[in-house]
């Protein structure tokens, strides 16, 4: 049952590890097959290498297990709250990757700085809320869902495909597993040369309006240019 999901979200998880994305067993990437409602995760604990699709679990929207031996992830309440809100969401990643775990624990937005940012996320990664005391003593985890959903009011997911938790570390998404991965290695990659730059020179402003909307417009939209058409496109 499911099993394409299921290799998909094991393969997505394993480049995690793969790309030095996370340590031990830090971290998790989920699916879902929205025509059935099934989301796929990483179960709890378990290490990189001895991941296999067997393994991964199976849940329905409420989080109730359908198939799969083993515990999900932890942070399975968040992904659902996403899934539930972000409906053009396939696939999300939550790392404590360094740089942008560092950002996350400064409470920082990370700023857009130049086009390798603005090529995929348009304008800041934003970082939300500092979760209350409440917020955390009760249903922790599906709260985090909450305060990103928050943040997101105003904002398309698919247009700035990441965020920082504040004093937690970043989640990012796409359309399934593997770009949920992509957006993830983006975003610790922005992460570190933001970090940079501002190390170098602590006054450096935003990228201008006219270069954000050329660099992530020519990649994204209908008039999109950058790339190779794809077969019997005209």
């Amino acid at each position: 049952m499911h099993d394409e999901l299921r290799k998909a979200v094991c393969d997505a998880n394993i480049q995690l590890w793969r790309e030095r994305l996370v340590i031990f067993s830090w971290g998790n990437v989920s699916g879902i097959d929205r025509s059935s409602g099934v989301v796929a995760i990483k179960p709890s604990g378990v290490a990189y290498e001895a991941l296999t699709p067997d393994k991964i679990v199976l849940l329905d929207p409420d989080g109730n297990i359908i198939e799969g031996p083993l515990k999900p992830s932890s942070d399975t309440p968040t992904h659902l709250e996403l899934y539930r809100n972000f409906k053009s969401v396939g696939g999300i990643c939550h790392t404590h990757s360094p740089n942008a775990t560092m950002w996350a624990q400064a409470c920082r937005e990370i700023p857009c700085f130049g086009t390798t940012h603005a090529d995929y996320y348009y304008g800041p990664v934003p970082v939300t809320e500092v979760m209350t005391k409440e917020q955390i003593e009760s249903d922790y985890e599906l709260n985090t869902g909450r305060v990103i959903v928050r943040r997101f009011a105003g904002l398309d997911p698919m247009e700035v495909p990441g965020v920082l938790v504040a004093n937690h570390g970043p989640f990012a998404w796409g359309r399934d597993a593997a770009a949920a991965v992509e957006s993830t290695m983006v975003l610790e990659q922005v992460a570190a040369t933001a970090l940079g730059t501002i190390t170098i020179n602590p006054e450096q402003g935003p990228i201008s309006e006219a270069l954000l909307d050329k660099h992530y417009l020519r990649k994204h939209g209908k008039n999109a240019y950058y790339g190779q058409r794809s077969p019997g496109e005209q």
